[in-house]
């Protein structure tokens, strides 16, 4: 019943503000109607696992749907951790006297007690970091919450927390990253051991760095290992990674080749999301290609980052990514089926589709979808939401709109 409200409300709240509305759209209050709408889905997407977990209950409270068995030892901290890390930069604003301020500060303090929870021994939602290999990957996606939120995550937990993360985080060096994009994630990890307990294995991100260096393929794309793939794992997971390793290790070492080298990996990765840009048609859908449809808008997680960062490109305006992201986003989140009767997601791209789901896939997988979130770690009074709506590329051309040609970025 409350799922069944929470939709209603999400339906009934698009119909007032959404976009589409001239009025709104030749307005400035489209940014501002548009983010509220964003927070709400997203923390509907959100409230089963951080209200379970932080109650000790969410082993009991989450279904697993699932491609293969035996997931159910990995997908609690696939929900926690990927969940967090799409989070994570709307919590990093912090609380303050505001109704969104108010409403971090409740998220901030359930995710605390999460986090709490998930890595005490003792707790019945106790996380697995080191039995089996996919462990590592989740682990990853927690340190990438722990570096996009180090004030009011990393800051805010006690000092036997801090102990437990450093300690989970530090025992999945016994799991050996495939040839792969997993390589990043134990450099996700040791990135974050360095920064918060100010020592870590430098070789496992030095070989990641260095890999993907040789595995550029050129115009904003890695290989996934060797090889180049027709997927978004370029989005999910590579372009995103490198960043905060190599910005980590900019900040760490402090010297002109450390500098030299995230610039290198920011320019790479602003080309990608000026692709993934024109990769959303004007009615907010995209290719389906590759593996790992199930993470939904998960898929544009570079896109956003880059305009987290402010880094767009200059051919692009932030409010043709805000207006792009949000019709993509509110395109999947309300059509029937994306969330069960008790609002957990269901696997899937458009509502539920089980068989687009690979062996790997389970019910915690899905929450990788929140990495498109990232968006909301910009303050309401940025220029991202404060400006005048703007169409993205796709939208301009198929409605007969001039516009400047697109060109390779050859280094």
């Amino acid at each position: 019943m409350i799922y069944k409200l929470k939709i209603a409300f999400l339906t009934c709240f698009t119909f007032i503000l959404y976009r589409g509305n001239a009025a709104a759209q030749a307005s400035n209050d489209a940014g501002g109607a548009e983010r509220k709408y964003l927070i709400q889905a997203f923390l509907h997407i959100a409230d089963p696992v951080l209200g379970s977990l932080s109650q000790n209950k969410l082993r009991a409270n989450m279904p697993v749907e699932a491609g293969s068995s035996g997931r159910e030892r990995y997908t609690h901290l696939e929900a926690f951790a990927r969940l967090l890390a799409g989070m994570a930069p709307w919590l990093e604003l912090g609380p303050d006297n505001t109704a969104e301020g108010l409403l971090r500060k409740k998220y901030i303090d359930m995710t605390v007690v999460s986090l709490r929870n998930a890595t005490n021994p003792q707790s019945p939602d106790f996380m697995n970091f080191d039995d089996g290999a996919q462990a590592v990957v989740d682990a990853a996606f927690l340190a990438q919450a722990l570096l996009r939120a180090p004030n009011q995550l990393w800051g805010r937990l006690d000092a036997a927390t801090r102990t437990r993360v450093i300690d989970a985080l530090k025992s999945t060096r016994v799991i050996t990253p495939f040839y792969s994009n997993w390589l990043l994630f134990s450099a996700e990890i040791e990135a974050a051991l360095l920064k918060f307990d100010g020592k870590c294995d430098r070789m496992r991100i030095d070989y990641a760095l260095r890999s993907h260096q040789l595995w550029y393929k050129g115009d904003g794309a890695y290989g996934d290992g060797p090889n180049f793939h027709w997927d978004y794992y370029n989005s999910f997971v590579i372009h995103p990674m490198l960043l905060e390793v190599a910005q980590t290790i900019a900040d760490a070492d402090k010297t002109p080749a450390a500098k030299k080298n995230y610039e290198v990996v920011l320019k790479r990765a602003q080309r990608y999301a000026a692709v993934q840009e024109r990769l959303i048609s004007p009615e907010g859908t995209y290719p389906p290609i590759g593996r790992s449809l199930a993470y939904r808008f998960g898929a544009f997680q570079l896109l956003s980052q880059i305009a987290l960062l402010k880094a767009l490109p200059g051919t692009i305006k932030p409010q043709q990514v805000r207006a792009a992201l949000f019709t993509m986003i509110k395109k999947q989140i309300e059509v029937p089926g994306t969330f069960d009767n008790n609002g957990w997601l269901t696997i899937g791209l458009y509502g539920h589709q089980p068989d687009i789901g690979e062996t790997y896939i389970s019910t915690g997988s899905l929450y990788l979808c929140s990495q498109a979130f990232l968006i909301l770690g910009l303050p309401a009074d940025d220029q991202f939401w404060t400006g005048e709506d703007a169409d993205w590329t796709a939208r301009k051309v198929w409605k007969g709109e001039n516009i400047a040609p697109d060109h390779a970025d050859d280094e």
